[in-house]
């Protein structure tokens, strides 16, 4: 896996010399994001050797390099999943490499759906925690001691300091803000209403399918880590609407201008 990241590290060091301060997840509903700032440069997955490539629709699969006011990032404008059939090194190894490119700091945007009753779709939330049980470590293996300890602490994944910035922002763009445990499941399905029982029980008031696992890997690694989530549906047995991702895919777009003023603020301000 070392090897793995470092021949793509040096493919990217031979395309771009940028040194972001700050890395971006984008998640469903904040696609365009991305092209919305001053970009420096795109460098698409596909052109960079060993990486694992996303195959979700409305995932556009590149790098953006560039700035969100003077804040120099890296925008991962598509995610890879675990349910895509990638090992879950190769899930994290887009964020490892934000970070050995030199980004210290980094923002997880997902869609989610809402397990807390008191939430409802269009709602975002602050991720304060997250339950990772139902899907295996990504730091099972072998330890690459260059990026962290073998037996990392855990107890603040989701740094208090980006907390409090979110939490600001969002009052200072009267954006209404849950807060909240996030659970992620393998998907690719939706999970059942007997899962989403288990998750409230956990306490769990969020699941979904992405970014717990890249928040273990960003803070194994020392980045100060933060994440938001998109409440774009009600979780089974809390709707009592089938789910589908069309339905995710609007409330995400609905919404994404609240979503967009809030990630540019935080990014400004971490």
């Amino acid at each position: 896996m070392y090897n793995k990241l470092m021949t793509c590290l040096k493919s990217v060091k031979e395309k771009i010399d940028f040194k972001p301060e700050t890395a971006l997840v984008l998640g469903s509903g904040l696609g365009d994001y991305a092209d919305e700032i001053q970009v420096v440069q795109t460098i698409e997955y596909t052109s960079i050797e060993g990486f694992p490539v996303s195959t979700v629709k409305g995932h556009k699969g590149r790098f953006v390099f560039g700035y969100v006011g003077e804040k120099p990032v890296v925008i991962m404008q598509g995610r890879v999943h675990y349910y895509e059939g990638y090992k879950m090194s190769d899930v994290v190894l887009p964020t490892r490499l934000m970070g050995m490119l030199g980004a210290k700091k980094i923002l997880l945007t997902n869609a989610a759906g809402g397990a807390n009753p008191s939430f409802k779709p269009g709602d975002f939330m602050i991720i304060t925690d997250h339950i990772t049980t139902g899907i295996p470590s990504p730091l099972i293996g072998p330890n690459i001691d260059g990026l962290g300890t073998r037996f990392p602490d855990m107890s603040e994944v989701y740094s208090k300091r980006l907390r409090d910035i979110i939490r600001k922002n969002a009052k200072e763009c009267n954006i209404e803000i849950q807060e909240g445990v996030y659970v992620q499941f393998t998907g690719p399905n939706y999970e059942t209403p007997a899962e989403v029982r288990l998750a409230q029980r956990w306490g769990g008031d969020a699941v979904g399918m992405s970014t717990a696992c890249e928040a273990m890997a960003a803070h194994h690694m020392g980045l100060e880590t933060c994440g938001i989530s998109c409440i774009t549906n009600m979780a089974a047995g809390i709707s009592k609407e089938q789910l589908n991702h069309k339905e995710v895919q609007e409330t995400a777009d609905r919404v994404a201008k609240s979503f967009k003023e809030l990630v540019t603020k935080t990014i400004i301000d971490m």
